[in-house]
């Protein structure tokens, strides 16, 4: 492979980045196979087919790519990180759009992914999440507490950090410390103090944890919680004053119960710490109109979130100490007004924001 980037990928990339942008995409794939390279992209949230391009073009964009995203041209036997930035718009309306990339060998030559980070679908207002009024109106709430453990959970692709980054917008200027610690930092916050996990010098969530503890923050936000020892500090941190708020790859808020008792953290000092959970998932809206076709992309104008917010009430807190069954906390739950993300999802099929195949597809 030449080690120099060509004007013709250069262009191509343009025109590539250009598109994404204008259509809202999240991330485009480059997949390498025997006789050419399929590219697909995700738009609102589903993976679609784009086209199909010669392996010497993918090459001359690679070359591209890797140039302005500071990789090595010359690997290709491991993966290689990187991110870069462009500009879209014109006058008052231009911002920065940024591009985070990765590589990895495969079978017939290197994968390429890139993820477009747009600030402007990024970071948004509680209010214009899609959240119903009642959850919008709890969550403001529980950003206010002074202390306690707020989890968001549900897959990758669901808008955890664009919920989360909408709660810290919420306390900029409200006379609080508030220190991140993500994996990698998405978006820019200013007013914040926002910290990258580095593995390679053993900086972890759980090394960095304890670091931020020692910086008197009043508000944390933990970008995952993937080990018992994250969990555990955590879980101590929400408890001695700190409000910490994070994530965990679970289907439904009940689940994050057992989850983290699971991973050793201790009930009585989970139970009393908890505030709420949170599971999230987004739908396509729909432009309106009847009889629309679900399978077709062109029946969709943009996203939105349902959730389902369990409020952790003294009950529930007794029974996370007793150890009840999930089912048990579940039926106190809905006596005190929980209510399910399928429900949250039959709401907007009713109110015609959306499709009941879009909801089975993401509630499962």
């Amino acid at each position: 492979m030449s080690e120099n980037p060509t004007s013709a990928g250069k262009e191509t990339l343009k025109k590539l980045q250009d598109w994404c942008v204008s259509q809202r995409a999240s991330d485009v794939h480059f997949c390498p196979e025997k006789n050419d390279v399929r590219t697909e992209v995700r738009i609102h949230g589903v993976l679609q087919e784009l086209e199909r391009i010669s392996l010497s073009d993918y090459e001359d964009l690679v070359r591209n790519i890797k140039f302005v995203a500071k990789l090595k041209l010359n690997i290709s036997n491991i993966p290689q990180d990187g991110k870069y930035s462009v500009q879209t718009g014109e006058g008052e309306s231009v911002r920065e759009i940024h591009i985070r990339t990765a590589t990895m060998p495969a079978k017939y030559g290197e994968k390429l992914t890139l993820r477009f980070l747009d600030p402007q679908r990024g970071i948004k207002p509680l209010s214009e999440l899609g959240f119903d009024k009642q959850i919008e109106s709890s969550l403001a709430e529980l950003a206010t507490l002074p202390n306690g453990l707020i989890l968001i959970t549900g897959p990758t692709g669901s808008g955890k950090t664009t919920t989360l980054y909408a709660l810290l917008n919420s306390l900029i200027g409200t006379a609080r410390n508030i220190i991140t610690l993500e994996d990698p930092i998405e978006y820019e916050l200013p007013g914040i103090v926002q910290s990258e996990v580095d593995v390679d010098h053993d900086y972890t969530f759980a090394t960095g944890l304890r670091s931020i503890l020692r910086h008197d923050p009043d508000v944390i936000l933990v970008g995952e919680i993937r080990d018992s020892e994250t969990a555990q500090t955590a879980v101590d941190a929400a408890l001695t004053g700190h409000l910490v708020l994070s994530t965990l790859h679970t289907n439904s808020a009940i689940e994050a119960i057992p989850r983290l008792l699971s991973m050793g953290v201790s009930p009585y000092t989970f139970a009393p710490s908890l505030r709420g959970i949170l599971a999230q998932r987004l739908v396509r809206t729909v432009k309106g109109g009847q009889d629309l076709d679900p399978t077709d992309p062109d029946s969709y104008s943009g996203q939105c979130a349902i959730g389902e917010l369990l409020v952790c009430s003294s009950a529930i807190q007794n029974q996370i100490l007793e150890g009840e069954l999930e089912s048990t906390i579940l039926e106190t739950a809905k006596s005190e007004g929980f209510t399910t993300l399928e429900k949250a999802g039959n709401t907007l099929v009713t109110e015609g924001k959306t499709l009941q195949a879009e909801v089975e597809r993401v509630t499962g």
